[in-house]
């Protein structure tokens, strides 16, 4: 392997811990819309920041509510899985071939 593909495995490595990040982030908004934490804390405010745009675009395309449920945030963790599995993989598949 080159030194242009040991540059790509690190790569995949960032994007894939990027994406685990964002995954448990997502799963801490879900929670907190159980639990009503105070909206004031900037631990939340970041989450909510950092979720609910991609969650708002979500809404838009697809029906995501379901009586009081709304599973948009597990449609967006869905989509975190597969970009995790798909470009991980090709990322690391390209770098063997170089």
């Amino acid at each position: 392997m080159s030194a242009f593909g040991v540059f790509i495995v690190w790569i995949a490595k960032i994007l894939n811990m990027a994406l685990t990040i964002y995954f448990w982030v997502i799963f801490a908004r879900a929670l907190f819309s159980w639990i009503r934490p105070n909206p004031y804390n900037p631990i939340v405010r970041t989450v909510v920041r950092l979720v609910d745009p991609v969650t708002n675009r979500i809404r838009r395309v697809l029906p995501t509510r379901f009586g009081m449920i709304d599973v948009a945030p597990f449609f967006l963790m869905l989509i975190i899985i597969f970009l995790q599995e798909a470009i991980t993989r090709l990322l690391l598949h390209l770098a063997l071939r170089l």
